[in-house]
């Protein structure tokens, strides 16, 4: 409702009397707006100039027919109101007609009516002149003479009539003026006319504003700028920049290196102002060779190789010429200084050189001689020598200029570092200055200084008795941290002193440290020894270190038991026993005694019963070996009873003996009498044998308590790999009650005791007497795996 304002008012009533007027002359209803309105703006009531019932329009669907694009008006259905739908642009609507016209055609049904509208658009100046582009560009030789004209493109004004393009004006300025030709329907066309004469070395373009003016009030105007490009002529020849070029050139310049840009200028254009060089008609073939110069830029490039010592300066005259119809030319000589630059490294020779140095040598020992020269003179000739490695190498400098001594500034280890690459670096004082650098290999020969050493110090071995004679026992090794004949390492024994006899049953290799054994070793006989053993280089003068290698025997079953009773007069185990007849259960007959030289399980002895005459009637002690009644006797018994009794070990072989036993059973006085008799001769063998086993159960009993001392003493100032096992005492003995054994079922060495079961073990840690091997020590014997 805000666009139908006091001016929308103004134009209802304009338009009211237009319908009036029209009415009288035609039936078709005409309106009249201008353009550029805004949507929504009123231009008539249809229904009331065409007499319409306006409470029937909305019902008989009063509407304006329109095609597919979005129509101009619209009419409204409850009061008949035409009015502006979009905003319309004459000159988009009715181009090129001087009377913009639209034609609309009103529709109502029922019954059907048609009723045409014409809305005539006037035009508005709202548009303002434009040229075809922002700049128009002119060229003009500077030949052309005053009074030629040059027509420009006109303007272009979307309006028309009294609002179109009235006039044309141009900048000041002092060679052109601007003419104006009216072409009718075409419009006004501008045309340039030259008043003076161009000259382009003054002033290569022209620069001028053209403004459009319409006729509109206020006026609308457009402009654009004319670019006027003077159009050369070949009437400059090239000039150089400078009067005279000098330039300082480095001998040695690579290939390619730019010695001077010549620069000559034509204030010609295009061909006529392209400047060319090329070398003068004076320049010989020597200096074409060294020298050569880019036609383009001017550029005098290095062709050759420029030597200060053979020239030190040049003159090369320079031509410059334009590539008009008739070429104009200029020349120019260019001066090259040559300028003298360290282009000589210096040059490192060896003089004297030993390859090789002593381990052994004395700081200051002379390794190598070298003398350094340089070609170049003065600072640039002056060298300073260097190591540049953080080596046991130093350079001394001599008497004489640039000669120097490779010397050795700090002791020597071959063993550390065999080799050294030692870098000379010689260095002039030129600027820049230039280095060489040599590199030297010094191998440091080796000295004996270094003695053998054991893998293992002591050693600790453990052999099994009976071992085959010339058979290798086990191995030891040495190494030396020398090289060639001072690391080869010999092995022998050391045969002085108390070690002298055991010596005598072994033998090693030389070579390799093999030990030989040239006896077999019993058990029995001896359980432990030690011996040393010397490992020598052989250098000059050799050295050599010894060792101490601890050997333990291991007990084998290799001994049977052996019957201390009964024994007959032969020396036979046999023997007869008389028993009363009233004896009880129980009655203890004889005891059955034997000894086994062997230890731990292989001296733990059982007995048991291989032959008796009756089961019923007597019983063995399994490890003690009485003999007693299981009953009393009948009279149905037998008078005589033979019992055979088995005494075996408890070795992985067992080994046995046999013991017979004769049984009479006697009436009680004839017991009595033939005890009395047999008591006398048996006497002195029943102390016999009693004093036998005291003395062994004490030094078994003694052995015991001695070795458990010594094995504390040793765990507690062992160290973890190193320590032995056992104790080192030649009077360790295998006894029946307790025993050391080696199982190589379970790898472990045990304490065993005579109550103890075959299948029994005291596990580590327990407080039994159980000593657990580690299994690296035994790999150090070559028996046991």
């Amino acid at each position: 409702m805000e666009q139908r304002g006091c001016r929308g008012r103004r134009w209802n009533a304009f338009m009211v009397a237009l319908v009036f007027l029209w009415s009288s002359a035609s039936a078709q209803i005409r309106y009249s707006i201008s353009e550029e309105l805004k949507k929504g703006t009123v231009v008539g009531n249809i229904a009331k100039d065409l007499g319409l019932d306006m409470s029937t329009l909305k019902q008989r669907g009063f509407r304006i027919v329109a095609g597919s694009t979005e129509p101009l008006f619209q009419v409204n259905q409850n009061d008949g109101i035409l009015y502006v739908n979009r905003k319309i642009d004459r000159e988009e609507v009715c181009e090129h007609s001087s009377v913009c016209l639209i034609n609309l055609k009103t529709v109502l049904e029922n019954p059907l009516e048609i009723h045409y509208v014409a809305v005539e658009v006037t035009d508005e100046n709202d548009h303002s002149p434009s040229f075809p582009g922002r700049k128009l560009r002119l060229e003009i030789s500077e030949s052309a003479l005053p009074g030629a004209r040059y027509q420009l493109q006109a303007a272009r004004d979307p309006d028309g009539g009294p609002f179109s393009i009235q006039q044309y004006k141009l900048s000041n300025n002092e060679h052109f003026r601007l003419e104006i030709k009216d072409r009718g329907r075409d419009g006004k066309i501008p045309i340039l006319n030259l008043l003076r004469p161009l000259d382009r070395e003054v002033k290569k373009n022209h620069k001028l504003l053209i403004t459009a003016i319409d006729g509109g009030k206020p006026p609308r105007s457009g402009t654009t700028e004319i670019i006027i490009d003077v159009l050369d002529i070949n009437d400059n020849m090239p000039i150089f920049t400078k009067d005279s070029y000098s330039v300082f050139l480095n001998e040695n310049s690579p290939s390619g290196t730019t010695v001077i840009q010549v620069n000559a200028t034509d204030l010609d254009e295009g061909s006529n102002g392209e400047v060319v060089y090329s070398f003068g008609n004076m320049v010989t073939d020597k200096l074409r060779t060294l020298f050569d110069v880019n036609t383009n830029t001017g550029e005098i490039i290095v062709k050759g190789q420029v030597d200060f010592e053979v020239q030190d300066s040049y003159e090369i005259d320079i031509q410059a010429s334009d590539k008009g119809i008739a070429p104009l030319t200029t020349d120019k000589s260019v001066v090259v200084k040559v300028v003298d630059l360290n282009d000589n490294a210096p040059e490192i020779e060896l003089t004297s050189f030993s390859s090789a140095v002593a381990e052994d040598s004395r700081p200051g020992t002379t390794v190598a001689l070298i003398s350094v020269n340089d070609l170049d003179s003065g600072l640039n000739g002056k060298v300073i020598c260097s190591i540049s490695e953080d080596v046991p190498f130093t350079l001394t400098p001599s008497l004489q200029n640039n000669m120097y001594s490779v010397v050795t500034k700090s002791p020597l280890d071959r063993e550390k570092q065999s080799q050294y690459d030692v870098t000379i670096v010689a260095k002039d004082a030129g600027q820049p200055a230039l280095s060489s650098v040599k590199t030297i290999s010094v191998t440091v020969s080796d000295v004996n200084d270094n003695r053998p050493e054991f893998s293992l110090s002591p050693y600790t071995f453990y052999i099994t008795e009976n071992n085959n004679p010339g058979a290798k026992l086990f191995t030891v090794s040495a190494s030396d941290c020398d090289e060639n004949e001072n690391a080869q390492v010999s092995y022998q024994l050391v045969r002085d002193g108390e070690d002298n006899k055991v010596t005598s049953f072994l033998n090693v290799n030389s070579e390799n440290g093999e030990i030989l054994g040239l006896k077999t070793f019993d058990f029995e006989t001896c359980k432990t020894f030690q011996f040393q053993v010397v490992a020598t280089d052989s250098g000059t003068p050799s050295l050599g270190s010894n060792v101490t290698v601890n050997v333990f025997i291991l007990d084998q079953n290799d001994n049977a038991p052996v019957i201390l009773y009964p024994v007959s007069a032969n020396g036979s185990a046999e023997g007869v026993e008389e028993i009363p007849r009233n004896v009880n259960a129980g009655h203890l007959v004889t005891k059955v005694r034997a000894y086994d030289a062997d230890i731990g399980y292989n001296g733990w002895l059982l007995f048991s019963l291989q032959e008796v005459s009756d089961h019923s009637l007597f019983s063995l002690d399994r490890y003690t070996g009485q003999i007693r009644t299981l009953r009393s006797f009948t009279e149905t018994d037998e008078a005589e009873h033979k019992l055979v009794i088995l005494v075996k070990d408890n070795g992985n072989v067992s080994l046995s003996a046999t013991a017979t036993v004769i049984i009479n059973a006697v009436e009680p006085k004839e017991a009595f009498a033939a005890s009395d008799v047999k008591s006398s001769v048996k006497e002195d063998d029943e102390n016999n044998v009693t004093f036998y086993l005291i003395i062994t159960l004490g030094s078994v009993s003694t052995l015991f308590l001695v070795s458990i001392i010594v094995l504390i003493v040793m765990q507690c100032s062992k160290t973890p790999d190193y320590s032995p096992k056992y104790l080192q005492d030649t009077n360790y003995d295998g006894t029946l009650c307790h025993s050391i054994q080696y199982r190589s079922g379970d790898k472990r060495y045990m304490l065993v005791g005579p109550r103890m079961s075959i299948g029994s073990t005291i596990v580590p840690g327990s407080n039994g007497n159980t000593l657990v091997v580690p299994d690296h020590r035994r790999r150090a014997s070559g028996e046991v795996s």
